[in-house]
């Protein structure tokens, strides 16, 4: 296996989850959110970041076509490059009437993506491609969820701005951080929001066979 700046084993908590690995697994990101949230089921992987880089989505191009097509390329780079393992790869956007609002550039920007979503509900999509070319095993699907911002004015918008968490955030927001009290409501998945569906990825993994419970084999 390539070698990886970091390696996995529940090394985010105190206890490890109920799964183990059972094949080389890679996730192809550098979000500390996906790794904590991937890392409580209990398994080991490396993380290697895809470097892919990401262009503005095509015209006509809808926002659930878009983000796996981020998810794709991303795990088809690293898979490339490591082909016996198992990547996983993922990508979260944020939308609003359409738009497609990615990490912010600057304060600026943050302070307008935040005052479009106060007081009103926004989806926020996550696809994910699992891949193995070795293995020639593909697993691809979407997650949505509705998040209801609540209202807030602009001076409390630009006090969380300050903060510095929107910066690097879809949608200029982290519901696992200080921007939770932004949050109203959450329809569907909470780890979706936070970047990675936890649910769905690992009835996947589990459909792949890549994880297994303690003393468990398959045939």
């Amino acid at each position: 296996m390539t070698s990886s700046p970091f390696l996995s084993c529940g090394s985010f908590l105190d206890f490890q989850g109920p799964f183990r690995s059972a094949m080389d697994i890679i996730l192809a990101s550098s979000s500390p959110r996906r790794q904590a949230l991937l890392a409580s089921l209990g398994i080991c992987f490396q993380v290697i970041p895809a470097r892919f880089k990401e262009t503005a989505p095509e015209p006509g191009r809808s926002p659930e076509e878009y983000a796996s097509y981020l998810a794709q390329e991303k795990a088809l780079e690293v898979s490339e490059k490591n082909p016996a393992c198992l990547v996983i790869a993922a990508d979260t956007i944020v939308v609003f009437d359409q738009l497609i609002m990615g990490k912010p550039q600057s304060d600026a920007q943050a302070l307008e993506m935040l005052k479009k979503l106060q007081g009103k509900t926004h989806r926020v999509i996550t696809a994910v491609m699992i891949k193995s070319l070795s293995q020639k095993l593909a697993e691809s699907f979407i997650c949505q969820t509705l998040v209801e911002m609540v209202p807030a004015t602009d001076e409390l918008i630009m006090e969380y701005v300050k903060t510095g968490e929107p910066s690097d955030k879809a949608g200029a927001y982290a519901i696992q951080g200080v921007g939770a009290f932004l949050v109203k409501s959450v329809q569907g998945s909470y780890t979706n929001v936070v970047g990675l569906p936890l649910a769905e990825v690992w009835r996947s993994l589990r459909a792949l066979k890549a994880v297994t419970l303690p003393g468990e084999q398959f045939q």
